[in-house]
């Protein structure tokens, strides 16, 4: 194969003068609602990057402070009414500050530790394994109860408060369902880098939910993370050469749909075609891959969700995963599979759809913020009264459990399509 092309990243002139500026925005953004400053909202970066751009102002430690405490929640976007497409100007304007080697050193710290970990599926594996051995030999509650963790520098307490108890292996794909007849839809599953340790349960479910519906799920082993975390922090190079891999293996493997159900893997998998289109050896291969990526919940939701005949009798709230609602635009499709399950009580939150406060690792980079705006969240939660909190991404997951720990609140958190599996089963079992 050639040698990647060398790419320049910047945000386009053409992009950033979509922005007239009109305020729109503001009472969408997360941190302009927290701070009330012009900096710290949609329109304000966006001028500060047009600035960046254009070589008037230089990339300093307060400009790109600015930039980092951008959620990329994408929630402007849905709000904009010129169709700004925000999260493309943030990514590609922290690729160009990254590539240029103005980045503060915190930025090229965390590409660079993501740069070691994510796309090597051995090594999440013993960094894993290791996490389950400090659970269960008992040292994490000794460290917890003894308050060592609070001196522990570098944000380590941080991760350590948002680790959640970790199952006792990952998840590996195992074949099942009726044999495959000539005409059964064939889709791959992203099972993508941190999920399948954390929550393999959500892959487990989505399996047996695909199958319920006829549809078989097919192993591609030489599958990747995506490279959303890393696109996130301005290291469009790895998440192109993520890409690549994806592409490759995935377009081989000759399915009807690439299905998925991280919502932040999604936006960024619907994205390639963008990514890759100044890489000729690859776009127009990106854009066929992206047309073939679709959300677990739409995917089901469009070929005709089975009714559940057993009753979970729950009273249950969703929370609006960011880049499933924003980046990928689908609402309705997770409302429509909580709504088919039978006794399921769905409340709605003031705020569904305004972020969490998790957006990959911003809950580490920059804690304080992730929590203030977790806070309005799981204030919000608990004005529903609701035990379960569904969501379709893992960070949220994680983010909203860390959330009912540190409000001292009874519940549960799960993925849409965990209910409906357990709905399922339910019905299997009384027959």
């Amino acid at each position: 194969m050639a040698d990647a092309p060398t790419i320049h990243d910047a945000p386009s002139q053409e992009d950033l003068s979509r922005c007239v500026h009109c305020g729109f925005c503001l009472q969408e953004c997360p941190t302009y609602l927290q701070l009330g400053i012009e900096t710290d909202s949609p329109r304000g970066r966006i001028h500060l990057l047009g600035a960046l751009t254009d070589g008037t102002v230089e990339a300093t430690p307060a400009l790109t402070g600015h930039l980092d405490l951008c959620l990329q929640c994408r929630a402007c976007e849905t709000a904009c009414p010129s169709g700004v497409p925000f999260g493309r100007i943030m990514e590609s304007g922290r690729a160009m500050i990254l590539q240029q080697g103005a980045a503060p050193r915190s930025w090229r710290l965390r590409a660079w530790l993501l740069r070691q970990t994510l796309p090597y599926p051995k090594r999440l594996s013993f960094l894993f394994g290791v996490l389950r051995a400090y659970q269960r030999s008992g040292l994490q509650r000794l460290l917890r109860a003894s308050r060592l963790l609070r001196v522990l520098p570098g944000g380590l307490s941080e991760a350590e408060d948002m680790l959640p108890h970790l199952p006792s292996s990952s998840y590996e794909m195992k074949p099942g369902g009726s044999p495959p007849s000539a005409d059964t839809k064939k889709v791959a599953l992203l099972t993508g880098c941190v999920m399948p340790h954390l929550y393999p349960r959500t892959h487990e479910a989505t399996v047996r939910v695909l199958a319920r519906h006829g549809i078989e799920v097919v192993d591609v082993p030489e599958q990747r993370c995506c490279g959303a975390l890393s696109i996130h922090a301005g290291d469009r190079v790895t998440g192109r050469a993520l890409a690549r891999r994806n592409i490759d293996a995935f377009l081989q493997a000759g399915v009807d749909a690439i299905v998925v159900n991280s919502a932040g893997c999604g936006a960024t998998l619907t994205e390639y075609g963008e990514l890759m289109e100044q890489d000729d050896a690859y776009a127009e291969k990106a854009r066929r891959f992206s047309a073939l990526v679709t959300d677990v919940n739409e995917f089901v939701a469009d070929i005709g969700v089975q009714a559940p005949q057993a009753a979970l009798n729950v009273r249950v709230t969703y929370q609006d995963s960011c880049h499933l609602v924003h980046g990928q635009k689908v609402r309705n499709a997770p409302r429509q599979l909580l709504e088919s399950i039978s006794g399921l009580e769905l409340v709605e939150m003031e705020s569904p759809d305004r972020c969490c406060g998790s957006a990959g690792i911003y809950s580490l980079a920059q804690r304080e913020m992730s929590m203030s705006v977790l806070d309005d969240k799981m204030r919000d939660i608990a004005a529903t009264e609701a035990p379960v909190i569904a969501t379709a991404n893992p960070g949220c997951m994680l983010q909203l459990e860390a959330g009912l720990r540190r409000h001292g609140l009874e519940g549960r958190v799960v993925h849409v399509i965990e209910l409906l599996d357990e709905a399922y089963r339910a019905e299997d079992n009384s027959d």
